[in-house]
């Protein structure tokens, strides 16, 4: 009888979405099959176009007008400051595009439906109580998937689930939550920046053993999904990006998978591992435990254990997943590997000198260079065998040759130069060897004014801030002061437009608290 009902509401919602749109449009949108309709597309200018699983059907031979838009919007709810809106007790979502002066000259009306059964590939995953993260392009069913976890968990399991629904695509528009999310509670979220507080909201206030969050995107919120689980809270959510390695490589969520630090070995446990001195490595335990890639609608890859997989992929072997498919209503599993390159090691921070600096000159003119380092007055000296140098400088379109390459895979920094010429070799001298080259004491205050600013910034809205571009020995000084706050920083960019990029930190969320709204 529920899962009837669930049938019948979703051609009556379907039927009251074509209802919102203009007569000649809704007339062909009848005439189609309901159950392939995705979504209806009006631009204005273009002809109007449903598209649906199996192509794009053009719904009238006139472009759409102002008029067209206006009776749309007229009958829907209000846009939100994500530019979306809703049908009452639907799952439908309308959401606009507009011009600079913030005219609405676009909409997107994607169909939502509660459909049961999408879940049976996963059920297990759901049943264990461990954290579960879906990944996956837009479309794919992220959300749908959310909404039966959802049901399943709270009708089949009873247990306490709550929803933290940003753009009401989970349950629905409007205050009384649609029946595709059976009996657990949905915490709206007024402003979509203000999801990473009510989530954390939901776990301090009502008491769920299951939390369901969709669209994982913001710092902020990665931290706070770390909160709930550390409290025992089982954690689902969905996140941005296709892959595990998309997620690997995003500074900004890569801490929903246990984050990524670069370290330097010593030479010994550089050989012993067979890699470079510096390697990049995983930084602390995942969030969530399964991390589950939909590959289509009946295809997924699951990778069981994410700290296994993260450090497989980090260390360039294969990563293993679990591959699951739906043929005719039966799962078939099997078990792949997929090979990955090692993912790119972020260039070394430029080192300090310490004593005479031995440099390798590769393919450039040692005569010129001593000149320079004769005219920096620094303690420098140049070397002939390879196997003695600290730093390597080399000429662009040599080096990818064998030497400088072995070198650089060994750990040793190669600073790559454009010409042949003093001001090459100066500059990269100064970035080496974190020279201030010139930088007066007012390009200090001013590197330290910025810095104290951005830290301000990230400790109250709990978001990461870029800085400018600086020198070597500016961007050390604006990193020591981010660590007096427990604060992040990750350097980033190829000299002379290297700059910082300041985090909030665990740690000081722990001390500050999660940021409030400013």
């Amino acid at each position: 009888m529920h899962i009837g009902r669930l049938v019948t509401t979703a051609e009556e919602e379907l039927a009251r979405l074509i209802e919102i749109l203009p007569e000649p449009l809704s007339a062909v949108l009848r005439t189609l099959p309901g159950e392939e309709l995705l979504e209806v597309l009006l631009d204005l200018g273009r002809l109007p176009e449903a598209r649906l699983t199996g192509g794009v059907v053009t719904l009238d031979e006139r472009p759409i007008e102002h008029e067209d838009l206006r009776h749309v919007l007229d009958r829907i709810g209000p846009l939100g400051e994500d530019n979306r809106a809703g049908i009452e007790r639907t799952l439908h979502r309308i959401a606009a595009i507009r011009n600079r002066r913030g005219d609405v000259v676009g909409l997107t009306l994607r169909i939502g439906r509660a459909v049961i059964g999408t879940i049976d590939m996963l059920r297990d995953l759901v049943e264990s109580g461990l954290n579960l993260l879906l990944l996956g392009r837009p479309g794919i069913g992220k959300t749908t998937k959310l909404r039966e976890m959802a049901r399943v968990l709270a009708d089949d399991f009873g247990k306490r689930v709550v929803i933290v629904d940003t753009s009401n695509e989970i349950g629905g528009d409007g205050d009384i939550p649609h029946p595709g999310i059976g009996r657990a509670r949905r915490m709206q979220v007024p402003k979509p920046d203000r999801q990473h507080a009510v989530m954390i909201e939901a776990v301090e206030n009502h008491m769920p053993e299951v939390i369901l969050i969709d669209e994982i995107g913001t710092l902020a919120e990665a931290q706070a999904a770390r909160t709930i689980a550390e409290r025992g809270v089982q954690l689902i959510g969905t996140a941005h990006g296709n892959t595990l390695e998309n997620l690997v490589l995003n500074p900004t969520l890569s801490d929903l998978v246990g984050g990524v630090h670069t370290v330097t070995l010593g030479d010994e446990e550089a050989r012993r591992r067979r890699s470079s001195k510096t390697v990049t490595e995983r930084r602390g335990p995942p969030t969530f435990d399964i991390v589950v890639e939909l590959m289509d609608r009946a295809e997924v890859l699951v990778h069981r254990d994410t700290a296994e997989a993260v450090d497989h992929l980090l260390a360039g072997r294969g990563v293993g997943g679990e591959r699951r498919r739906e043929v005719e209503g039966r799962v078939t599993t099997e078990a792949v590997v997929r090979a990955k390159a090692r993912l790119p090691t972020p260039p070394p921070e430029p080192m300090p000198a310490k004593g005479p600096v031995r440099i390798l000159a590769y393919a450039l003119s040692r005569e010129l260079l001593e000149r320079v380092l004769s005219d920096l007055d620094v303690e420098a000296r140049l070397v002939r065998n390879p196997g003695d140098a600290d730093l390597v400088l080399a000429l662009r379109a040599r080096a990818d040759d064998p030497l400088p390459r072995d070198l650089a895979e060994r750990g040793v920094p190669v600073h790559v130069l454009k010409h042949n010429t003093t001001a090459d070799m100066r500059r990269a001298l100064r970035n080496a060897l974190s020279l201030v080259g010139g930088v007066d004491e007012a390009a200090v205050r001013e590197a330290v004014h910025e810095a104290e600013h951005a830290i301000a910034r990230v400790m109250s809205e709990g978001v990461p801030v870029a800085l400018a571009p600086r020198p070597p020995a500016l961007r050390k000084v604006q990193h020591r002061i981010a660590a007096r706050y427990h604060l992040e920083t990750i350097s980033t960019g190829s000299e002379p437009l290297r700059h910082l990029i300041v985090h909030p930190s665990p740690r000081a969320l722990d001390e500050h608290g999660l940021p409030e709204e400013g």
